[in-house]
């Protein structure tokens, strides 16, 4: 299971570039007609809300995209907490400029932000156990790097990046093949890709008897309550890695967290994240 820990250059550069031409188009009208074009400002990026910071770099990049010359001071880093009222970002430079990237930065910050938020308190509802948060594939298309790089920045850790790199045999793949088509098929598959973790889910104590004699690495518990998770680590005995999943919510992590499941799998940590309230806060200096 991958980290992603910092968002590399050309990740950065397609989703701001990508960005920015959605919002602007062709032109940014109000900004072209009513603000003249030698007009400088300062804004301040402020924090209305608490919450844990994501998506700082996209911002930057987008405010320097439409203006290489302008200045910028940043008072916090990605995956650090702050308050209501904490200044995360000035900016000086052409107002134009800082005017028609406004939107696109506060989106990045504001809406990754708010995934590094939840997570953090998925991740702080387990504390004193030695289970970790897991992301899933549930993310906005387009934007998984993103939005799992956000939650790292809340203290996660990243399930897998995508189809290609962790196998995860799930309950529609099971109904097409024998118990014995299956051990033959995981062989083949650990010989093709010895670096990949095998996962397989599991929906019923049965099943967990079954796969826990196979050759994986992990056992995905799936939507099993309490008193069925706690049977089915009895049954794994610690031989293989486990990972709850399904329908989870804060007060039942810490409660499977105690079980001593080796992960708990979230998807509400990218496709139900609340956007964080920042905003962008702006003054006038005067014409270059």
């Amino acid at each position: 299971m991958e980290r992603i820990s910092a968002l590399p250059d050309p990740i950065i550069r397609e989703a701001v570039t990508r960005a920015l031409g959605e919002d602007i188009g062709p032109m940014d009208i109000t900004s072209h007609h009513f603000v003249p074009s030698k007009t400088q400002a300062q804004a301040t990026m402020l924090a209305r809300q608490e919450g844990v910071l994501a998506g700082l770099p996209l911002a930057i990049y987008a405010f320097r995209e439409l203006d290489p010359q302008c200045r910028i001071e940043t008072y916090l880093h990605d995956g650090q907490l702050f308050s209501a009222g904490t200044v995360l970002l000035k900016i000086e430079g052409n107002a134009r400029a800082i005017l028609s990237a406004e939107r696109t930065a506060l989106n990045f910050v504001q809406q990754l932000s708010g995934v590094a938020t939840l997570t953090h308190r998925f991740v702080q509802a387990t504390a004193g156990t030695a289970t970790q948060i897991l992301d899933t594939r549930k993310t906005v298309p387009g934007l998984r790097l993103l939005q799992k790089y956000a939650v790292v920045c809340g203290g996660g850790k990243n399930h897998r990046m995508g189809l290609y790199d962790h196998f995860l045999i799930k309950d529609n793949h099971l109904t097409l093949l024998t118990t014995q088509e299956l051990r033959d098929r995981i062989k083949a598959a650990r010989q093709a890709h010895p670096e990949a973790t095998i996962e397989i889910e599991a929906s019923s104590l049965e099943q967990v008897k079954t796969f826990s004699s196979l050759d994986v690495d992990v056992l995905l518990l799936d939507n099993m309550d309490l008193s069925t998770l706690a049977q089915a680590l009895q049954i794994i005995g610690g031989r293989i890695k486990t990972e709850a999943s399904g329908n989870m919510t804060l007060d039942r992590v810490a409660q499977i967290a105690r079980l001593g499941v080796d992960y708990i799998s979230v998807g509400a940590l990218t496709h139900s994240a609340p956007a964080v309230d920042i905003s962008l806060e702006f003054q006038v200096l005067g014409l270059d």
